[in-house]
């Protein structure tokens, strides 16, 4: 069986989840759900669901009258490869691609200020993260919903994550000469 990108089982694995799905429809549970930890571009998520049609992982849909949408389904076959995947246990390793640290990396290079003012901001922005995502947990009931178990995993993971990055950059923020607490 082929390999497929993270971005195809993003498709396979949604449409499993929710049921049959457009493209924008796709788009709008990408915002809301995956777009956090796992960007996808908007264009790849209308030229995705064709492309697994074509392998057969999809069945497509067209409306005839009104807008035509495309609706995708999932197929026996794009149900199987979801669930070896899910089954298979190794992933890439983790990508990392934070401008900010980034500049932290060459903050010597610059003015003492600078770092503060990058941290402050920094700080402020996992914060605002870290609100959203508890927020987000509060509004689960997974006991009452066992669908939504993974999604309080995950935001469980969020909120740990941000809180980790609020408070090494607030402490950052506070003393930028000190190294290690």
């Amino acid at each position: 069986m082929a390999e497929y990108s993270p971005a195809r089982y993003v498709v396979l694995g949604l449409i499993a989840r929710h049921g049959p799905m457009t493209p924008y429809e796709l788009k709008s549970r990408v915002e809301e759900d995956i777009q956090p930890f796992w960007p996808i571009l908007h264009a790849q998520l209308y030229r995705i669901p064709a492309e697994l049609a074509q392998a057969g992982l999809l069945r497509e849909e067209a409306e005839t009258a009104g807008r035509r949408r495309r609706i995708f389904h999932l197929t026996d076959d794009g149900r199987t490869a979801l669930a070896r995947w899910l089954a298979d246990p190794e992933t890439p390793e983790a990508e990392t691609r934070d401008p900010a640290q980034l500049k932290l990396f060459f903050a010597d290079l610059g003015e003492p200020a600078d770092i503060v003012a990058l941290a402050t901001r920094q700080a402020a922005r996992h914060r605002d993260w870290l609100a959203h995502y508890t927020a987000l947990r509060a509004g689960l009931d997974p006991a009452a919903d066992p669908r939504q178990r993974a999604r309080a995993r995950l935001l469980r993971l969020g909120v740990l994550h941000e809180r980790a990055h609020a408070e090494f950059w607030e402490s950052v923020a506070a003393r930028p000469e000190r190294l290690d607490d």
